[in-house]
């Protein structure tokens, strides 16, 4: 069978992102062509949604592969950053899109309705309905064994797609009834629901890109796979956050101060590759304190005396 770009993870993202292309372009065709043709708001808009689709969906086709590039000189750490870059660019572009098509939805309300009824404008919604499921389907296969958040973001956009196009159907059959202004209150519906879909995706990307804090969940299990290991007798220190969509870890851990350096590096390195094997983790950094030294950053106050004791649930103990 004929794959464009090969079977690596870049080429099968690609592949995804490049049918998304595809996708949108058609659906804008359709969806504008009869749009314009019958004077009708809600389709419009719904196709100039595509566009933003369209643009989103390219600019992922572009940049979001870099993820899967190696480290190299300019970007020591990898280029994993790139991916939530392209999906937080989709959100703004939805959000932007969206407001815009609210105007014109509102524009449309006060207005005169000249939309003229014809079984075109719903089989062109239908149309638009088959390619937007099909998609949609087809991304979210193609991303189980990717975990891409700029693929996920394009799969949610495909599935906005299909309520927003509902939400123009419905508007077409109110001209079908004699009720216009549905199409323009159906346009101003698919608006919001494409700034709000916009807006989580943009807000969930940030997190990614400013370094943020991953659920307690997933600190819960860096904890536990450090304390399964028989010769770790203390852990404390613990720093989980995003590294783009991967987790960084930096963690202290207590362990028999008795051990040759030796033993200490090894174990460091069976820890730190233990961690890398967990889900979504990338970089590790441990460090090995013997245990019972109380080697707490508030351990010791300046007269060099103990500390206060660490705060219940502070230090991962």
């Amino acid at each position: 069978m004929w794959r464009p770009w090969g079977d690596g993870e870049k080429a099968r993202f690609q592949r995804a992102a490049g049918v998304n292309v595809l996708g949108n372009a058609v659906k804008i065709a359709v969806e504008g062509a009869a749009g314009l043709q019958f004077g009708s708001v809600a389709l419009v808009a719904d196709a100039a949604h595509s566009v933003a689709d369209l643009v989103a969906s390219g600019v992922v086709f572009v940049w979001g592969g870099s993820r899967y590039d190696d480290a190299d000189e300019t970007h020591p750490h990898g280029h994993q950053r790139i991916e939530p870059l392209t999906a937080l660019f989709v959100g703004a572009t939805i959000v932007l899109l969206g407001v815009l098509l609210l105007r014109e939805s509102v524009v449309g309300l006060v207005g005169p309705h000249d939309v003229a009824a014809s079984p075109v404008l719903v089989a062109a919604l239908l149309f638009a309905l088959a390619d937007m499921y099909l998609l949609y389907r087809y991304t979210e296969f193609a991303n189980e064994t990717l975990g891409s958040t700029a693929l996920t973001a394009l799969a949610a956009d495909c599935l906005n797609d299909i309520y927003t196009t509902v939400a123009a159907l419905a508007g077409v059959f109110g001209v079908f009834l004699g009720y216009p202004i549905l199409d323009s209150v159906a346009g101003a519906l698919v608006s919001l629901l494409v700034v709000y879909q916009g807006v989580e995706i943009a807000r969930e990307n940030v997190t990614y890109l400013v370094g943020g804090a991953p659920p307690a969940g997933d600190r819960e299990r860096v904890t536990e796979a450090l304390r399964e290991h028989p010769a770790v007798e203390g852990v404390h220190d613990l720093t989980v956050f995003y590294d783009g969509t991967d987790l960084e870890v930096e963690v202290h851990v207590e362990v028999d101060g008795e051990m040759t350096l030796r033993e200490a590096h090894n174990l460091e390195t069976r820890l730190v590759t233990r961690l890398r094997e967990l889900e979504n983790v990338g970089d590790v950094h441990v460090h090995l304190d013997p245990s019972g030294l109380g080697e707490w950053k508030d351990a010791e106050d300046a007269a060099g005396g103990p500390g206060p004791a660490p705060k219940p649930g502070s230090r991962g103990d």
